[in-house]
């Protein structure tokens, strides 16, 4: 099972748009890395989900247009900056299917490190806006990371 990781694009500030919507800069971040994925292939997803906060809705649709899941995306508790990783890392466990959670910092932050390394207070990730982290679960059920792809990584593509 693979689970990718996103934390949503760079929104408008609060004073701007209370409800915090995607600004110009980041759906055009987040187009450049679903487009990149898009071309790369080496993206399968079954499913989106996504917490209930503007932002991660509208980066969850984005990626969704270009890597057309074979689910539709849906809206989920327990995504929120400060839920419990350890409610994710749970539903996890019963899971097989690849799948995309479009959430916040710093509840991705400690959600990998739990799953990576048994305790989700160390930062083991260093997320990015719009960035994908790409975790595999492997024989034993044990996490290992994969890939990460960062806007950064794709100023010139």
């Amino acid at each position: 099972m693979k689970l990718f990781l996103v934390q949503h694009a760079e929104a408008k500030p609060k004073e701007e748009d209370p409800e915090r919507s995607l600004s110009e800069k980041g759906r055009n971040e987040i187009k450049k890395v679903a487009t990149f994925l898009k071309k790369q292939g080496i993206i399968k997803v079954n499913k989106i989900i996504h917490s209930r906060k503007t932002r991660a809705k509208q980066t969850a649709e984005i990626l969704a247009e270009y890597l057309s899941p074979t689910a539709d995306i849906e809206e989920e508790e327990n995504l929120e900056p400060l839920a419990d990783p350890l409610i994710w890392a749970k539903k996890l466990e019963g899971m097989n299917e690849n799948i995309m959670l479009v959430g916040h910092l710093p509840h991705l932050s400690k959600l990998s490190a739990y799953l990576l390394c048994g305790n989700g207070n160390n930062e083991i990730i260093k997320f990015q806006m719009g960035g994908i982290v790409c975790l595999d679960r492997i024989s034993g059920g044990n996490w290992v990371l994969e890939w990460m792809i960062i806007p950064d990584l794709l100023k010139n593509f």
